[in-house]
C-alpha cells in the first residue's frame, strides 16, 4: 500500500515509549502505514539507535516488497527524542518498557500528564493487569493493553486486553487500528497473562521441566509441537526468540497471581542467572551464534 494516504481508522499522531526491539518494531508497524510517530527513548544514545532499528525495519520492508513506500519520505515522518513532553500532541501513545510494575507505572503516569484529555494510552504489557495499571491513572477509561507480538513487522495478531474502565469507542477505535496495521485483533477482558501470554506460558514451561528432567532434548521436545500439533515454532526456540528474561517475569507474576502451577523451572532461572537469555545473547535452550 502507498505511504501517503493514512489508512481509515489509524491515528496520524502515533508516540511510543521505548524504542527497544518491541518499541521499534511497533513504530515501524505504524510508520510504514502512513501514521507520523515519534519514539521517546531514555538517553541520546537509546534514542539513535531507535532510530536506526526503525529505520533500519522500514528499509526491510520495502526491500521485501511489503510496502511500496519511500524510505525517505518514512524517515520524514520518524521522531526520535528523550523528553516527555514532546508526547503533548499525540492522539495515541503506546508505553512498551520493559515488564516491570513501578517501570510501568512510572512511565505511563509520566505519558497521562503531558497527554490531551481526549488522547489514547495503550500499554504493551504480556502479562500485567490492565485494571491494575489503570488503577494508578487520572483517566482509566482511555487506557487499555495492546499487546504486540515480537518480531513485530512478521507478526499478524495485536492482543487487545480491555480493561474495566476502557471506554466503548476505545475498544472499537483499537479494532480499527490493528485492521488499519494489517493484522489481527484477539480482544480479552482484563486476566493475569490475558490469553496468549497465559497459554504460551504454560507450554513453555512444562516444555522447560521435561528438558530439566530429562525427558527429551530441547530440538526433539519443539518437533514433537511444530510436527505434532502444527505450531509455526516449538515453545522453547519461542523462549528463545521472546527472551528467557523476558518468560522469567512472565512467569513470576503469573505465579502470584495464578498460582504455584506457572512457578519457573530451575532450569529457567539458572540461565538467565548465567546471562543465557536466547536470541538477543547467542545462547538459550539453543545456539543463535550462527
Amino acid at each position: 500500500m502507498s505511504n501517503s494516504v493514512l489508512p481509515a481508522n489509524l491515528p496520524d499522531l502515533v508516540g511510543v515509549l521505548g524504542g527497544g526491539r518491541m518499541g521499534a518494531g511497533i513504530a515501524h508497524a505504524f510508520l510504514i502505514n502512513g501514521a507520523n510517530v515519534l519514539v521517546v527513548e531514555r538517553d541520546e544514545e537509546a534514542a539513535e539507535a531507535a532510530r536506526e532499528r526503525v529505520e533500519s525495519a522500514a528499509a526491510k520492508s520495502i526491500e521485501r516488497g511489503a510496502t511500496d513506500g519511500n524510505l525517505d519520505e518514512m524517515a520524514s515522518r520518524l521522531s526520535v527524542t528523550v523528553d516527555y513532553d514532546d508526547f503533548r500532541d499525540r492522539q495515541l501513545v503506546i508505553e512498551a518498557v520493559p515488564e516491570d510494575w513501578d517501570l510501568k507505572v512510572a512511565s505511563l503516569r509520566g505519558i497521562e500528564d503531558r497527554l490531551a484529555a481526549d488522547a489514547y494510552l495503550a500499554s504493551n504489557t504480556s502479562s500485567i493487569s490492565v485494571n491494575a495499571l489503570a488503577g494508578e491513572l487520572q483517566r482509566p477509561q482511555n487506557f487499555l493493553g495492546l499487546h504486540f507480538f515480537n518480531p513485530v513487522p512478521a507478526s499478524t495478531l495485536i492482543e487487545v486486553v480491555l480493561g474495566e474502565h476502557t471506554s466503548g469507542p476505545l475498544a472499537q477505535a483499537a479494532r480499527g487500528w490493528v485492521e488499519a496495521l494489517g493484522k489481527t485483533a484477539v480482544v480479552v477482558n482484563d486476566a493475569p497473562g490475558f490469553a496468549s501470554s497465559r497459554l504460551g506460558v504454560a507450554i513453555a514451561l512444562e516444555a522447560m521441566r521435561m528438558v530439566e528432567e530429562g525427558v527429551a532434548s530441547a530440538e526433539d521436545i519443539d518437533n514433537a509441537m511444530v510436527l505434532g500439533y502444527k505450531h509455526p515454532t516449538g515453545p522453547l526456540r519461542t523462549t528463545d526468540i521472546v527472551g528467557l528474561d523476558v518468560r522469567l517475569g512472565i512467569a513470576e507474576y503469573l505465579a502470584s497471581t495464578l498460582g504455584e502451577r506457572f512457578a519457573p523451572p530451575q532450569i529457567l532461572r539458572d540461565k538467565v542467572a548465567r546471562g543465557e537469555l536466547g536470541r538477543k545473547t547467542g545462547k538459550g535452550f539453543f545456539d543463535w551464534t550462527s
